[in-house]
């Protein structure tokens, strides 16, 4: 799985929307104002950065060498998965349906309400 699939499942969430606040080689994605992906190219290899639960982060580490605490982010709630196929689709997937929910379940009561009226 590349960038660009999990690019496009990620802004395929109800509210998500992606901005360049770091430069043109970080593609952040958001939902209201809060970042839940991280898409970037580093050291010619693809990878994504994804806020997770801590025990769930820390478990997931443990299973796949390509998964380590988040690059430039807070260690115990982000993780960099380096995206060489050792991860399956499916996987991937699902953390970034975890990072999204992580995130949505934080933001403000007005905020939720305003993405959930969404078309």
């Amino acid at each position: 799985m590349d960038i660009k699939t999990l690019t496009r499942y990620s802004l395929s969430k109800k509210g998500s929307f992606e901005e360049y606040p770091f430069g043109a080689d970080v593609l952040v994605i958001k939902v209201a104002s809060k970042i839940y992906a991280l898409l970037t190219v580093r050291n010619n290899q693809q990878n994504i950065s994804l806020k997770c639960d801590p025990f769930i982060a820390e478990s997931l580490r443990q299973q796949y060498p390509s998964i380590t605490p988040g690059y430039h982010l807070n260690k115990s709630h982000w993780n960099t998965i380096i995206l060489d196929g050792s991860v399956s689709e499916a996987e991937l997937l699902k953390m970034i349906d975890h990072s999204y929910e992580l995130v949505f379940k934080g933001l403000k009561k007005s905020e939720k309400e305003a993405i959930l009226q969404q078309l």
